[in-house]
């Protein structure tokens, strides 16, 4: 089995089992976004967790190399289409040079780690429509000279 093999098998046993993405990753004790991230083919497992996950799940055996196999980090590099990830990829397009621009502000002359990151989704409830919290929380990488 490859990465797309196999989550298009957790898809179909989610949604066979009625299970969500906060019940697989308490059940292997992992963050909900990094579980899910992981059971999509973004990030690899290391052998425990490819082990729990193919128990939980009720994978086949032969899930767990793919699970725990380096991913290609890659993606469609058009407009994407889906209303949530459009918004987004708006919310970068709109406010990325500001974030940029704050960002180097306040830290220097870099980027914020996507490697040494972790990110929570937060809901708020609210009267006028509950809100969506996300929080983005990487080390920053300083541009070294050389």
């Amino acid at each position: 089995m490859n990465k797309l093999d196999v989550t298009e098998a957790i898809i179909l046993l989610k949604k066979e089992k009625s299970l969500t993405w906060e019940g697989i990753a308490g059940a292997i004790n992992m963050s909900p976004v990094w579980t899910t991230s992981a059971c999509l083919g973004m990030n690899s497992c290391s052998e425990e967790i490819a082990d729990k996950l193919v128990e939980y799940i009720g994978l086949p055996s032969e899930a767990k190399a793919a699970l725990m196999a380096y991913p290609t980090k890659e993606w469609d590099k058009s407009i994407p289409q889906d209303p949530l990830i459009y918004r987004l990829y708006e919310v970068v397009g709109v406010y990325g040079e500001t974030l940029k621009e704050v960002i180097q502000e306040k830290f220097g002359d870099g980027i914020m780690s996507a490697i040494d990151f972790s990110m929570e989704v937060d809901k708020e409830e609210c009267s006028k429509g509950d809100r969506v919290i996300l929080t983005l929380n990487g080390k920053f990488l300083p541009y070294k000279s050389w």
